[in-house]
């Protein structure tokens, strides 16, 4: 029961300090906005400072940390379609710390959040309805735009988060965008984040580490003639095969 009562006061500590940081940090987000907009069509600098929002909010739990491996399979100079497994919303946080340059795809709701969504938006990321035919016209719209401007995109495959670490079925959107701009798809295997915020908590729940694995690209030319639906289940498999599933902390 202690622990019980100790774990709770962490997490609403925890999401006090993101309420009041965001604050400061969309002010400061608003004034690289500002200053940068003008002539950085892609808005680097903005998502770099907002890598590092992110990132500071997994500095700041000391009993969560995160190691990452595959660095050298980003290229900096290539666009990709990003996309790998989704636990937990701790996996937001994580994808940060890459600090490489993309546009998220995430559900149209949480533009609204004070703050953190407005950045969202600044950052001109990508709004998603799911369910609404002419959202998702939006969403492919949007990501083919960004694509061609050179920012890759990130995208969770499975469209929410899994309940028990197995995977969902991967939905086509994402391939389907690879295959018509012809960019290489980078998988990512996020694991160990469910075990510090399972999907429906949002409470403490012990120490944390989360392993990042950047797996090789897949170039386009390797699935010009594959279909969308067989390409998605062929990198499910890829990532599926890398994810540990692991039993939620008490």
């Amino acid at each position: 029961m202690l622990q019980s009562l100790i774990y709770r006061a962490i997490a609403v500590t925890y999401i006090a300090f993101i309420f009041l940081t965001s604050i400061i940090f969309f002010l400061a987000a608003l004034m690289i906005f500002l200053v940068t907009a003008p002539f950085d069509r892609r808005l680097t600098a903005l998502h770099q400072f907002t890598c590092f929002w992110a990132t500071l909010y997994i500095w700041v739990m000391p009993p969560w940390s995160v190691s990452i491996e595959g660095k050298e399979n980003i290229d900096a100079n290539e666009t990709y379609v990003i996309v790998s497994n989704h636990q937990s919303l701790v996996d937001i946080l994580v994808a940060f710390t890459l600090f490489t340059h993309f546009k998220w795809v995430s559900k149209a709701e949480l533009f609204s959040l004070p703050f953190i969504g407005w950045n969202m938006s600044l950052n001109r990321y990508i709004r998603l309805r799911r369910g609404n035919p002419s959202s998702i016209k939006q969403m492919y719209a949007s990501c083919e735009k960004h694509l061609n401007q050179g920012s890759s995109v990130y995208l969770f495959p499975e469209g929410t988060r899994s309940e028990s670490g197995h995977m969902r079925p991967f939905k086509e959107g994402a391939f389907v965008l690879a295959k018509r701009l012809d960019r290489p798809i980078l998988p990512i295997v996020i694991n160990g984040s469910m075990t510090a915020v399972p999907k429906g908590s949002f409470n403490f729940h012990g120490k944390t580490h989360v392993r990042v694995s950047i797996l090789p690209a897949i170039p386009a030319e390797t699935f010009k003639e594959e279909e969308a639906r067989v390409l998605a289940d062929r990198v499910h498999g890829i990532i599926e095969d890398r994810v540990v599933i692991e039993p939620e902390s008490n």
